[in-house]
């Protein structure tokens, strides 16, 4: 997997006991996307942040209690959605395939 690590950043100097953290990272054919975009969106569906995936495919937001679905973009694909719930002390790690 070109030695990218599984999962979102390292969570290195984060206190994880005042945040809600989504992070993950997006996966095409078990490799990295670092071309992807990643959006937030609430449990209306409405948009709420968007960041691109770094050049190993992982992203993070820092959002409030609840749950949001993930929407991962990336070229020559179809979006894909996944939902998930965070909490404060909590870090919800995504693998998104595309």
């Amino acid at each position: 997997m070109c030695g990218a690590t599984r999962g979102g950043p390292s969570l290195e100097g984060i206190d994880i006991s005042k945040q809600a953290v989504i992070q993950g990272i997006v996966l095409r054919d078990d490799e990295p996307v670092s071309n992807a975009y990643v959006r937030l969106l609430d449990r209306t569906g409405e948009f709420t942040a968007e960041v691109p995936t770094s050049a190993t495919g992982q992203f993070r937001f820092f959002a409030a209690p609840g749950t949001w679905t993930l929407r991962a973009l990336a070229p020559s694909t179809e979006a894909v959605d996944k939902q998930v719930v965070a909490d404060f002390g909590l870090v919800a790690d995504v693998e998104v395939s595309v």
